[in-house]
């Protein structure tokens, strides 16, 4: 996990993009979902630890966290592992997950 921050937008964003839902990130990251969401909506400024549980959660569910350098800060999902890509000619009900 990088030492960054997270900021209450890519937080919203991230969870978003992941499709999870307050309760489902707080539970992930340990913390309350009263003090998520004051985070998210910008109500409260959680201690560093906090913050880092969550961005850990975060990027432990797929996200990855982009700097600002000079296009605004932002997130985006992981690329799947090269091995885990399979071409279309490849792809049958025998490869479903």
């Amino acid at each position: 996990m990088s030492d960054k921050l997270l900021s209450p937008v890519q937080c919203r964003m991230a969870r978003a993009g992941l499709g999870l839902t307050a309760g489902a990130l707080a539970e992930r990251a340990h913390v309350s979902k009263v003090t998520l969401s004051d985070f998210e909506l910008g109500k409260r400024s959680p201690m560093p630890r906090t913050i880092a549980a969550i961005r850990t959660a975060l990027e432990q569910a797929g996200m990855e966290f982009i700097d600002a350098n000079g296009g605004g800060a932002g997130v985006r999902l992981r690329a799947p592992a090269s091995d885990a890509i399979i071409s279309l000619e490849d792809l049958s009900a025998e490869n479903d997950n």
